[in-house]
């Protein structure tokens, strides 16, 4: 009887290894499914290459920051930013044949990023536009702006751009309930004082009158965050001393006259790397480790 169980146990023996699994190797975690959405400060319009796979009208640029961030993190990314994109067009096309951006999202995104509000009202390119205009009208003396238009940039910011922000941001964490919601403020434009007329065609007294509306801008975006339950990442510490007016190598934002950018008043390339490792260190370790 011996002699016939103990080969009876081991043919027993061996289907049971057959059938085992194999002792289990880690798989790598799935990359992230990055979603990047937002206006020209995201798609980092002006900054080449362009992106063959964006829609001409957009200016994306495979140098945004979200392609360096996606490539930070080993993410999967969906890049639907656009420039002159408002928060109006997270749910309506901007262009034929660009579609609302929050069709980019779905349930299974893990992350979003984005820059909006600046575009809202024109209030940025409006304010940019009219102050450089009353600059040049002065030489580059005086407050003409401040004096002309008072406090109507920063009233519209208030009444008009902060609560679509909250809308905006509402809308994002609908479409991608599971993911990680991260909008940036704007790196600063002008230093807080004195300027470089005519290099940023604004009169020195304007100078700080369009820093605060930018401060105004960014405390909308902050404030709508919260109440949204998205991450702010604040560029105001980090930019400082790298606006317009500083030298190629220093600036993040290009000047209107003697810059790199064809897109004036925009990030350039180091801007964007800079926007993109603020963004790295405002997310958990479980996301920046996969």
């Amino acid at each position: 009887m011996r002699r016939l169980i103990v080969p009876v146990l081991a043919a027993v023996a061996v289907v049971l290894g057959l059938a085992a699994p194999a002792s289990a190797t880690p798989r790598p975690p799935a990359p992230l499914d990055y979603v990047a959405l937002g206006d020209s400060y995201s798609a980092a319009s002006g900054v080449l290459p362009p992106d063959p796979t964006a829609a001409p009208q957009c200016l994306r640029s495979t140098r945004n920051y979200p392609h360096v961030l996606a490539t930070r993190l080993g993410a999967r990314l969906t890049d639907v930013t656009c420039g002159g994109a408002d928060t109006t067009h997270f749910t309506t096309a901007q262009y034929p044949g660009v579609p609302p951006q929050l069709q980019a999202l779905s349930a299974e995104t893990d992350l979003v990023t984005m820059t909006i509000g600046g575009n809202d009202s024109s209030v940025f390119i409006n304010s940019i536009l009219q102050c450089g205009a009353a600059g040049l009208g002065t030489l580059g003396q005086g407050s003409p702006c401040r004096d002309r238009y008072g406090s109507s940039f920063e009233d519209t910011v208030r009444t008009t751009t902060a609560p679509a922000l909250v809308q905006a941001l509402r809308d994002v964490r609908a479409a991608a309930p599971h993911a990680r919601v991260v909008i940036l403020g704007y790196p600063w434009i002008l230093p807080a004082s004195g300027g470089c007329f005519p290099v940023m065609p604004v009169a020195a007294g304007d100078v700080p009158y369009l820093r605060s509306l930018q401060a105004t801008l960014n405390q909308a975006v902050a404030a709508a965050a919260q109440q949204a339950g998205a991450t702010f990442v604040d560029l105001a510490g980090v930019s400082e001393g790298h606006d317009a007016c500083q030298p190629l190598g220093v600036r993040w934002v290009e000047p209107v006259l003697a810059g790199t950018n064809p897109v004036i008043v925009h990030p350039n390339a180091l801007g964007e790397q800079a926007m993109a490792a603020a963004v790295v260190d405002r997310l958990p370790a479980a996301l920046t480790r996969r």
